[in-house]
């Protein structure tokens, strides 16, 4: 879903000193207060902008960026933005998330984590309200908007983790006006993620499967000869690598194989493969594709 081209400072607490003679503060001047904030950016590039196993890019490049702060309590909160597609978000190019959380450790066993938190996706100027047909036809005037919010809880060990994920409101717009039998809200995106670092050249093997079950279906007469369900299962592998370059730290690349078990609602005479932008491209967003990706922190 985890950014923005200028890292940003956090203020540092600033402590009142105590007057003293000028000898005694060159002789021990005070260590500055150290932030209980840190923050971090990050700037990146992809081949193909896949999400939980399905394209957002129509298979196409994408350019990403961020900025996260995190606090020492454990409290985190960022934003991140993606270039997207309109021909699947109709009159919006960019997606925006916001996110906040809290990561903790969980005592009883050690290299056990834990995290709790919220995400909102955000597709500015989009809406099901733009949706128009192969043949030009603006079909669902009264649908709603793309964004979508989510609640989250995660646990981790050392390279693994798990994540729940359960939507708050309808998935991405989908309820009655939209093409659905009935309103979405209670979706959900199980996951499974391992970083395994490997022992040569900084390399990581990474590896990633998830379920997304939506609570509700296309109704009858909606989904051409594909499916009803936009339910499936994806997967990922591949490896990353960490680097520096030109004196400059941060950097990461990495290949991966990413799809999805897609039963016909994203493919190219389903629901979802069509352009929902008048286009009469179709394309097969679930396909089995490789992905390259280039990024640096700050």
């Amino acid at each position: 879903m985890r950014k923005s081209l200028l890292s940003l400072a956090v203020l540092s607490a600033l402590a009142v000193p105590s007057f003293a003679s000028a000898e005694e503060v060159a002789a021990a001047a005070p260590a500055e207060a150290k932030s209980a904030w840190t923050a971090s950016s990050n700037v990146g590039f992809v081949s193909n902008y896949y999400t939980r196993g399905i394209s957002q890019s129509w298979h196409k490049p994408a350019v990403q960026g961020g900025i996260d702060f995190e606090h020492t309590s454990g409290f985190y909160a960022g934003v991140w933005g993606s270039s997207v597609t309109p021909n699947t978000f109709p009159d919006a190019s960019v997606e925006l998330d916001a996110y906040f959380g809290y990561n903790g450790e969980i005592s009883a066993i050690e290299g056990l984590g834990y995290t709790v938190g919220a995400i909102g996706y955000f597709y500015p100027g989009g809406s099901w309200k733009k949706y128009v047909n192969t043949s030009g036809v603006q079909q669902k005037p009264n649908g709603g908007r793309w964004d979508t919010y989510e609640a989250n809880f995660g646990l981790s060990y050392k390279w693994i983790s798990a994540k729940a994920s359960v939507t708050l409101g309808d998935w991405f717009g989908a309820e009655k006006d939209t093409g659905f039998d009935g309103g979405s809200s209670g979706t959900t995106y199980l996951e499974l993620n391992a970083a395994y670092p490997l022992p040569w050249y900084d390399l990581t093997l990474v590896g990633h499967v998830g379920h997304l079950n939506v609570s509700a279906k296309l109704q009858d007469g909606e989904q051409g000869s594909g499916g009803r369900s936009p339910d499936y299962t994806d997967y990922k592998v591949g490896i990353s690598k960490s680097f520096s370059f030109a004196n400059s730290e941060g950097w990461d690349a990495g290949l991966y194989y990413v799809g999805a078990s897609d039963n016909g609602y994203w493919g190219k005479r389903g629901f979802g493969g069509p352009s929902f932008n008048g286009s009469k491209e179709v394309k097969d967003l679930a396909d089995n594709r490789w992905v390259v990706s280039l990024s640096r922190s700050f």
